[in-house]
């Protein structure tokens, strides 16, 4: 019998503690849901961040398939006149190539677009 009393006074007693331990932790248990909450909106704002800085450089957005190889840029006027002069003299592609620091391929094309016969 002495030992139900002593078991029946520890749970009384440790009934008044949960109430004063209770206000404590509900204490610790709201800073923590600030704090998650704060640290959930720096990373809504640095990730909204980010995308704009993706949309800015351009990072984010897919190369699509079809597009493998670097468009050319149109030759300058003046690039194509020295062409054009160089093989009124005689000079070869190859030569006409050097000279005029283009590949090969693009020298023939210039001179095509101009009615050369290759």
């Amino acid at each position: 019998m002495d030992i139900a009393i002593i078991l029946l006074i520890v749970g009384i007693v440790a009934l008044i503690a949960s109430f004063f331990v209770g206000s404590n932790s509900r204490a610790f248990e709201d800073e923590l849901e600030k704090v998650s909450v704060s640290l959930h909106q720096e990373t809504s704002n640095l990730k909204k961040r980010v995308r704009v800085l993706e949309e800015e450089l351009m990072v984010g957005t897919p190369i699509p398939n079809n597009y493998t190889t670097v468009p050319k840029k149109p030759v300058h006027a003046i690039i194509v006149n020295q062409i054009t002069s160089l093989h009124s003299q005689g000079y070869t592609i190859p030569e006409i190539s050097q000279r005029a620091s283009m590949p090969e391929d693009e020298v023939a094309a210039v001179l095509r677009s101009k009615g050369v016969r290759l």
